[in-house]
């Protein structure tokens, strides 16, 4: 279940923090499961999205394990809901802070950190806890969230991690940056601070530091995301750009005449492909390999026939997870090989798509059974996995998946465990 609390690349629009994600998909898998299996003094929950009630959270999105950007640092974001309600009369804002850390975000920290502290792709860590606030409004209890954000950067997170006593532990707080509620609070571990009069050290300031409000504005509209919830991704505050940085690119352009010069220009090269290819692939032969426009982007279809033994029978999921591993996988590495990788180059498309009807042989299998399934996968998630770097269920994660025309999410595990 591990990977139920990771944000799947796909839904990563920074394509660095897109590539992170792919590249170390199996440490964020293992800090995931180790969180899960760390005792809390009360309940806690990665989440996607901050400030839902305990039984909203239970069967809301618990994937919130990704790479970010905080002013300026790519770091380790994590976020969760942690079901603690603290009385306000009794335990002020520092305090509150103070006690979700200890409980919580240095747990994490010490799961987390080992597995990047010696990474330079990574600076540091940003953790954003919400818990709970009880007082009264107007004579009426009320229960609140306050939601804690902390940013370690990696010399700050290492030295938390080895201090010998709490003045190491102080000293590498004094270097990490802490809001609630988008306010700047400091954590002390003993007492209420350093005397009347004197400076905390100044924590490490980013090259262009944004101001408190304006950080804990994006850090609060983070946590709703953007779109369907299904679908958003909480974000930390990117960095200020400088005016002469890079506009982004303008989007694909998917027009039918773009298509039919892509097409024209790649001719050639794909009845190449389709002659060596077919003894393994079995293309479809009325349907060539042609390009289209999906999701706002185009991709190369190639049309396939795959045929499993009975043994392979089972529920559609199962049949869609026997088709890649016994058929897909093996094609596409030798695809790729059509289309060299150029970093100075745009490839003109931005995916491949195989599309295959599946059939089951066996005398106990209906004549006119099939199943229509289609992958779509990105360049860049092929090419993580054409070098050995991603798994088949992190390309399939990062693709999209169809049966009969109808999305799908699929774990290769379980659908082929399933039993028929």
């Amino acid at each position: 279940m591990s990977a139920a609390q990771v944000v799947a690349p796909v839904e990563i629009k920074d394509p660095q923090m897109r590539s992170l994600q792919f590249k170390y998909m199996d440490d964020l898998k293992a800090i995931g499961a180790e969180i899960n299996n760390t005792s809390f003094p009360y309940p806690f929950y990665l989440s996607r999205k901050l400030d839902l009630d305990e039984q909203q959270q239970k069967s809301a999105d618990q994937r919130s394990i990704r790479f970010d950007q905080f002013n300026g640092h790519t770091v380790l974001a994590i976020t969760g809901n942690y079901y603690a309600a603290y009385s306000a009369d009794q335990i002020n804002k520092d305090q509150r802070a103070r006690d979700t850390f200890v409980a919580v975000v240095e747990p994490i920290l010490k799961t987390a950190v080992p597995k990047f502290q010696t990474n330079p792709d990574i600076q540091g860590y940003a953790v954003e806890i919400s818990h709970h606030i009880l007082g009264k409004v107007m004579g009426v209890s009320m229960e609140r969230p306050e939601n804690l954000m902390a940013f370690f950067p990696q010399n700050a997170a290492l030295k938390l991690l080895s201090a010998k006593d709490g003045d190491g532990q102080q000293a590498a707080l004094l270097q990490a940056q802490f809001f609630v509620n988008a306010e700047p609070v400091a954590i002390w571990l003993e007492g209420e601070g350093p005397q009347a009069g004197l400076k905390a050290p100044v924590p490490e300031a980013p090259a262009a530091a944004e101001s408190a409000n304006q950080v804990g504005a994006n850090i609060i509209a983070g946590t709703d995301g953007h779109g369907s919830a299904a679908n958003s991704v909480p974000s930390f505050p990117k960095p200020t750009k400088p005016a002469n940085d890079v506009p982004h690119p303008q989007p694909r352009d998917t027009s039918p005449e773009t298509l039919a010069s892509l097409q024209a220009a790649n001719k050639q090269m794909l009845e190449t492909m389709l002659k060596e290819l077919d003894p393994q692939a079995h293309f479809v032969s009325y349907a060539a390999p042609s390009f289209i426009a999906f999701r706002q982007n185009i991709f190369l279809e190639l049309s396939l026939n795959t045929t499993l033994n009975e043994a392979a029978a089972g529920s559609r999921y199962r049949l869609a997870a026997m088709a890649f591993d016994d058929h897909i996988a093996h094609l596409m590495r030798p695809v790729l090989g059509y289309f060299k990788a150029d970093p100075k180059q745009d490839p003109k498309f931005d995916g491949i798509g195989f599309s295959t009807t599946v059939h089951v042989t066996g005398k106990n299998q209906p004549a006119s059974g099939s199943e229509a399934i289609e992958f779509f996968f990105p360049l860049s998630a092929l090419r993580c996995y054409e070098s050995y770097d991603c798994s088949g269920q992190q390309l399939i994660d990062a693709g999209t998946v169809l049966i009969n025309g109808e999305r799908v999410s699929l774990d290769l595990q379980i659908a082929e465990g399933s039993a028929r």
